[in-house]
């Protein structure tokens, strides 16, 4: 199971595999050429409630990942779609935060690992 990580803004590589947008809005100043996104998962992203809260203030990345894997708990159907391509091969999370050490995607991209295989 590989799961990749990159920011929109960086050239899509090789060994991308699938690439999966999981952020609600497109990345500002991005072409949908250049970002070459085989899939924009919006449903995947934090609720608007929770990423209007978050803020990308790192003083509440602790629980603001606890909130959005009670998200991801609440959303079997979705996490099945992501766990379904990732048993065909390698994915990469693409996101827009600047943050890379506090963004959803590296959430999303721990709860994927933690479940059973």
């Amino acid at each position: 199971m590989v799961i990749l990580l990159k920011r929109a803004y960086e050239p899509p590589g090789p060994d991308d595999g699938f690439r999966i947008l999981v952020d609600r809005l497109w990345p500002r100043g991005v072409s949908k050429d250049a970002a070459r996104i085989d899939w924009w998962f919006k449903e995947i992203a934090p609720s608007i409630p929770l990423r209007k809260w978050f803020s990308h203030d790192p003083l509440k990345w602790d629980e603001f990942r606890e909130r959005y894997c009670q998200e991801l708990d609440q959303n079997p159907a979705a996490v099945g779609q992501l766990v379904d391509h990732l048993r065909r091969g390698p994915i990469t999370l693409v996101y827009g935060a600047k943050d890379t050490e506090h963004s959803h995607a590296l959430a999303l991209k721990t709860y994927l690992e933690t479940l059973p295989h």
